[in-house]
């Protein structure tokens, strides 16, 4: 049986789970009036689930605090600061096709010709990623876009709060979203199994070595702080960056969310 897949599979979305926790976290650190705030409460947030939902949220937790938060801190302890931001930068590129393919698929063409720019400078004058070059000349690093953005774009509602063994936080619409994402990622076509695994499980503590910092902005109820967390950043990002203040008018977040270095 060819494993590959579900490998996979598991470690695409523990890397978006986790760099949606991340940048999350960050902002709720460098809060602004016009940031979403991860503390703040969902406006309803749609949770049907929530009973099985908290189960598999203390499952996934367990399985963090237990093995990959532990790898983490060994992976950082042992990791110079420069060559773990060259790992972030690399990987942060590898997303640069994903990012296209979705903003084609959304008719954004500014930001389609932003992301090939960069994966191609970066790919090759950055040493594949390792230097973010392309943000130098006038390139910047844009949000992420996915397919579950793609699919609320093309009107497809988010259905119910979800969270997946393994996977963690999610929607109906993202879950089905992540199996899409899949297919773009470029570790997947790795032909040696030993190096793709090697890739993924390197990319999943790396991500997760970031938020070894930021944990401690966690408060009050942990399911509902990440739930609400989750649910925000996907709103910030399916708009844009666009947001409604208290009085209907829009305001937008121009401050680049990016992993931070302790």
């Amino acid at each position: 049986m060819n494993v590959k897949p579900l490998v996979f599979g598991i470690f695409l979305g523990l890397t978006s789970t986790l760099a949606s926790a991340q940048v999350s976290l960050n902002s709720e650190q460098e809060s602004t009036d016009t940031t979403f705030n991860a503390s703040f409460a969902v406006d309803e947030p749609y949770d049907p689930f929530e009973g099985f939902n908290r189960v598999m949220f203390g499952f996934n937790h367990h399985l963090d605090r237990f093995i990959l938060k532990p790898v983490a801190k060994g992976y950082r302890a042992v990791t110079p600061n420069r060559v773990e931001n060259g790992v972030t930068n690399v990987f942060s590129n590898l997303t640069e096709i994903r990012n296209l393919v979705n903003n084609i698929f959304q008719w954004k063409w500014k930001k389609a010709g932003n992301s090939t720019g960069r994966f191609l400078v970066n790919s090759t004058v950055g040493i594949v990623g390792i230097f973010d070059v392309a943000k130098n000349i006038g390139l910047p690093k844009l949000e992420g876009e996915d397919f579950g953005q793609t699919m609320a774009a093309w009107g497809v509602g988010q259905g119910p709060y979800l969270v997946l063994p393994l996977l963690g936080p999610s929607t109906v619409r993202d879950s089905v979203g992540t199996i899409a994402d899949f297919y773009v990622d470029p570790v997947v076509y790795i032909e040696d199994d030993d190096a793709a695994l090697a890739a993924g499980i390197l990319r999943t503590v790396n991500t997760r070595a970031q938020l070894l910092s930021a944990e401690e902005l966690v408060s009050g109820d942990r399911y509902a702080f990440f739930r609400n967390a989750y649910l925000q950043r996907r709103e910030y990002l399916i708009n844009d960056g666009k947001v409604e203040d208290e009085f209907g008018s829009e305001a937008e977040d121009l401050e680049d969310f990016e992993f931070q270095d302790e």
